[in-house]
């Protein structure tokens, strides 16, 4: 195949900048009279712009039902609230919130027409059956700048526990018809959420970069994305004069995040994050903002050990350009550069370790061993156990 041949997937319509929360209801109101709001449980009932959308909803006719989602979503969740709903009762699925929420509205949307259970579907859990659908029409309107959920096919859910596990149901029926970002919505972020989100974000934009499924429309989104982390983050995280730019400019290296994650897959990072988060509460963003330094100086050395002339390498070079914004004339030194300010990141935005959410040495055999998913598989190098199990002890 040629180097410039690619597919590139379903995604969804997008309207993005700030204001077009304005087009919610309207974009609700063309696919019927009768949506259910999927929101996360209190930041944007909490709102304004939750007052607004009640208005604008009766103001085009359509009448509403509303169901929160409290952390992250688990396959229980979903079949409660599948079955909740009556199969004709619901036109569309309206998600508003962070990725848990989007990600509840996905799976919930893509159930009420079909009537089984989402284990039926989950990959790695039950019997994996094919989705022939049909999905509820599902409108995406993110509220955090990091999961990039708006624009991929799959809905994370989570069982925590030893034997818990932190799976996805995708399909291309289950991607959004509209992905309506606003950066006015991410407003109230604390920065915590800030943080880890914003590192999630910049975690998927690097993996997706150097990805095995790697093309160059996706790198040309990569790039274009981390350019806005680079500029927008700290802003945004320090409410310097620039935060309300940052803002925006984090709402876009979200959405590109994950529009390259869904056409290029991920790496080590996220094949870590998986089992992490289903044996530990620890949240997402945090885990990719702890691990992410340490993961790409990890791939890189395994490159160079094993894989000298991976185009990874190459690729990673390029990145530290990007990020710290500078020509590099040696890539030894464009590697350096790229793993410091990944690690001055790190640290300033106070992302913690993996112990300070119970994380323990002891534990570690268990996350390895269960670390060999989907995203792991697209890792531009293959990692052996060691070295994983390395990773993780260098962030406990």
């Amino acid at each position: 195949m040629s180097s410039r041949q690619f597919s590139i997937a379903r995604l969804p319509r997008i309207e993005f900048g700030y204001g077009v929360f304005a087009k919610v209801a309207g974009t609700v109101a063309a696919y019927g009279e009768r949506v259910l709001v999927v929101t996360g449980a209190r930041s944007f009932l909490d709102s304004a712009h939750w007052a607004v959308l009640q208005t604008d909803l009766h103001a085009h006719g359509v009448r509403w039902q509303q169901l929160s989602v409290d952390g992250e979503p688990s396959p229980v969740l979903i079949d409660d609230a599948v079955a909740a709903y009556p199969a004709n009762s619901v036109d569309v699925v309206l998600g508003i919130g962070g990725g848990s929420a989007l990600d509840a509205a996905k799976a919930i949307a893509g159930l009420i027409k079909v009537r089984r259970s989402v284990m039926d579907y989950l990959e790695g859990v039950g019997p994996e059956l094919p989705y022939e659908g049909p999905a509820v029409p599902f409108i995406a309107v993110p509220t955090t700048a990091g999961t990039g959920s708006e624009a991929t096919k799959n809905a994370v859910l989570s069982v925590q526990g030893r034997e818990g596990f932190k799976k996805s149901f995708r399909d291309d029926k289950l991607v959004a018809e509209y992905a309506i970002v606003d950066p006015d919505l991410l407003a109230s972020c604390p920065l915590q959420v800030i943080a880890a989100n914003g590192m999630d974000a910049l975690t998927q934009l690097i993996e997706s970069y150097v990805s095995l499924r790697s093309n160059r429309f996706t790198r040309t989104l990569v790039v274009s994305g981390l350019r806005a982390v680079r500029d927008g983050l700290l802003p945004w995280y320090e409410g310097s004069a620039q935060a309300h730019q940052g803002r925006e400019h984090m709402a876009y290296a979200a959405l590109l995040s994950g529009i390259t994650l869904a056409q290029a897959g991920l790496g080590s990072v996220h094949g870590l994050a998986s089992p992490l988060g289903a044996f530990h509460p620890i949240p997402h963003g945090e885990v990719c903002g702890t691990l992410v330094a340490a993961a790409t100086e990890l791939n890189i050395r395994a490159m160079l050990d094993r894989e000298p002339d991976n185009p990874a390498l190459d690729r990673y070079a390029r990145l530290a350009s990007v990020i710290c914004n500078q020509h590099f004339s040696k890539r030894e030194q464009a590697w350096a550069s790229l793993v410091s300010v990944l690690e001055s990141w790190t640290k300033h935005l106070n992302l913690p370790t993996l112990s300070s959410y119970g994380v323990e040495s002891s534990g570690l055999d268990h996350v390895v061993a269960h670390s060999r998913g989907s995203s792991m598989k697209t890792n531009p190098i293959v990692l052996h156990d060691s070295e994983i199990m390395d990773l993780l002890k260098r962030r406990l």
